[in-house]
């Protein structure tokens, strides 16, 4: 799955107003090429980062290698050579972190289950966002199959759980960064969180 730079710039308001326009000017000077900007912008981010990325991991099996501080390293040097991006503002820099995450979190997962030719791909909790069903995590990989066919027919809904899950935005952020009220996130939520779980259950 590929980043799409056409995604909405306008942003949410999980972090306070004065960080929230640092940001902004961190952004748009990082743009400007300035890359120590990079470096300044992962200071004021990296505890969000990490904190999603200790969501993705905390229930992995004890023998998983992929550490949250490591996820958080591998995304910023991923998103520092983006070199196409017109950096706006928080949220749209955390929708873009959300694909960045997503597609190392699939390689990871496609490498493990390479090495190991065959067997369970590799399971991700899902409880504290999406919750598809009783079960506490599913495979990530029939995740990232299912999300890819939701969005053949409704990429905005993929793109939804995309930013929710991987970004971690709210249904607020998502809103903003959709351009479509809270309201319609709620709605399409569940719509999309019901497919998904009937695609992944029929494919097992």
């Amino acid at each position: 799955m590929i980043y799409n730079s056409s995604i909405a710039k306008t942003g949410g308001s999980r972090l306070p107003d004065k960080e929230q326009k640092e940001i902004s000017v961190i952004l748009k000077d990082w743009s400007a090429g300035r890359r120590e900007s990079a470096d300044v912008l992962l200071s004021l981010v990296y505890d969000e980062l990490r904190k999603i990325a200790r969501r993705y991991l905390r229930k992995e099996r004890s023998d998983h290698t992929l550490q949250p501080t490591a996820l958080v390293h591998e995304a910023y040097m991923k998103l520092i050579d983006l070199s196409d991006v017109s950096w706006q503002d928080r949220a749209h820099f955390f929708a873009v972190a959300s694909s960045v995450m997503r597609n190392i979190l699939v390689d990871h997962a496609r490498a493990r289950l390479a090495e190991k030719r065959g067997g369970e791909g590799q399971r991700i909790a899902l409880e504290d966002v999406v919750s598809f069903s009783r079960e506490p995590d599913v495979d990530l990989l029939a995740l990232d199959e299912a999300l890819n066919k939701l969005a053949k027919f409704d990429e905005q809904q993929s793109r939804l759980v995309e930013l929710r899950f991987f970004g971690g935005l709210t249904i607020e952020e998502t809103a903003h960064v959709l351009e479509i009220s809270p309201a319609t996130v709620k709605r399409e939520w569940t719509v999309a969180k019901a497919w998904l779980f009937r695609q992944m259950k029929s494919a097992r």
